[in-house]
């Protein structure tokens, strides 16, 4: 049977890569000194939601610490009751006392407009604003609400997030547009016409907002879903109808495997579509299980489709049943650990290290050819073989470990090598 290569009609094969980024307006948030730039350009930011009682003002800065130390660009906390807004700017002052500049969101549903008023310091201490205008209200009373904290927005110069949920979607606006839709001579399925809602109220507030003063550079978009194929098609629409940077995220995505699973189907399928400026992954966490997941899925999600660098990437083999010992899994899992642990310091110190890939592989088929791509790697011994692990550095096998302290001495070799090849691009020759 003779094969032939498919004739290229246009492009380049060898070129592979996302889309062009959307082009959108950009919108800054800032705290002191830090300025976050979502859209306009910039790379995909990723952000998170501290699950704390904002109440607790010490619980609170401390997880909005440890969720920026994890690399959550914006962190969101709820305002909900006088005593939470009362804490926001204790909050903002315990993490600056910390050195951490991270700008707050504040996450205001049903009374934030009074919450706003009342306490003009947390509406200071704030960077951004999360509305949703389906629970403020209904007629008039829905556009008062809106427009006092639209203005407060304008008094203290904050950007605000739109941000539209299918489950507290305007009733007054669903109701309308599905009376339209039975006039129609060939209606429109009802989860169609919930999904034009969210595309039509996300603008039509936008606008709105713009009209009470807001710049349109102040704006950010978010239409949330909880179904792959509907968070996919709401905002393939709206990115088509507006220029305003959109948030995304799969709400109510689920625990664990279900929802990573879910939220990157969703957000891979966007983000190659060159759709979403920034994005956060909604994790229900496992009981005391760790909120900084949510973040590191965000990164990797990034990282893996090559629109950003945060951590170096370690690849390491399935196992199979040449690979009967666990340690090739636990020597991966404690490298990735330690690269991770490693970064706020090295992010500073050793600028590119983020996109070093390590290859951790478990017997001789795969392992060596692996560990020659990967700018370092191990290739351990499988079930069998030989009790020696080869180490290849940029290609080039260097040298060989054997006993009891594999771990422990590849760990030595990968800062060794990180600090040797990232460090120089540091350091400054002394001619005088």
């Amino acid at each position: 049977m003779t094969y032939t290569l498919r004739q290229q009609t246009s492009g380049n094969p060898t070129s592979i890569g996302a889309a062009p980024r959307r082009s959108t307006r950009p919108a800054i948030v800032r705290w002191g000194g830090k300025a976050v730039q979502i859209g306009g350009g910039a790379p995909v930011v990723v952000q998170s939601m501290t699950n704390t009682d904002t109440a607790d003002a010490k619980a609170t800065a401390q997880q909005v610490w440890d969720l920026a130390q994890a690399g959550s660009e914006l962190v969101r906390i709820t305002v909900n009751t006088p005593e939470a807004a009362q804490q926001v700017p204790v909050i903002r002052d315990l993490l600056d006392r910390m050195n951490m500049s991270v700008p707050l969101v504040g996450d205001f549903h049903y009374n934030g407009h009074k919450l706003l008023g009342q306490f003009p310091e947390c509406a200071q201490a704030l960077s951004k604003y999360r509305i949703n205008p389906g629970n403020m209200g209904g007629g008039k009373k829905r556009d008062d609400n809106f427009a006092q904290m639209i203005e407060v927005a304008c008094r203290y110069e904050k950007p605000v997030r739109i941000g539209v949920n299918w489950g507290s979607l305007d009733h007054e606006l669903m109701a309308r547009m599905m009376d339209e839709n039975n006039a129609r001579s060939q209606p429109w399925d009802a989860q169609a016409v919930m999904r034009e809602a969210l595309v039509v109220s996300a603008i039509t507030n936008a606008h709105r907002a713009e009209e009470l003063g807001l710049s349109p550079n102040a704006i950010v978009l978010s239409c949330k879903v909880s179904h792959v194929q509907d968070l996919i098609t709401v905002y393939k629409d709206l990115s088509s109808r507006c220029d305003y940077p959109l948030h995304l995220g799969l709400t109510e995505a689920g625990m664990g495997s279900k929802g990573i699973v879910a939220s990157t189907a969703a957000l891979s399928v966007l983000l190659q579509q060159g759709i979403g400026d920034t994005i956060r992954i909604s994790l229900t966490p496992e009981p005391g299980g760790d909120r900084r997941r949510e973040v590191i899925v965000a990164q990797e999600i990034l990282q893996t489709m090559g629109l950003r660098a945060f951590t170096p990437m370690v690849v390491a083999c399935p196992g199979c049943g040449r690979t009967s010992s666990t340690f090739f899994q636990e020597l991966a899992d404690s490298i990735q650990t330690f690269l991770r642990d490693q970064m706020p310091a090295w992010k500073t110190r050793y600028p590119g290290v983020e996109s070093m890939n390590v290859a951790v592989m478990g017997c001789v088929v795969n392992g060596p050819g692996e560990s020659r791509h990967a700018d370092i790697g191990i290739s351990l011994p499988g079930t069998g073989e030989v009790p020696s692990a080869p180490v290849f550095i940029d290609g080039q096998r260097t040298v060989t470990l054997k006993g009891d302290n594999i771990a422990q001495e590849f760990q030595a070799i990968v800062e060794n090598y990180v600090a040797r090849r990232y460090g120089a691009s540091t350091q400054t020759t002394d001619c005088g």
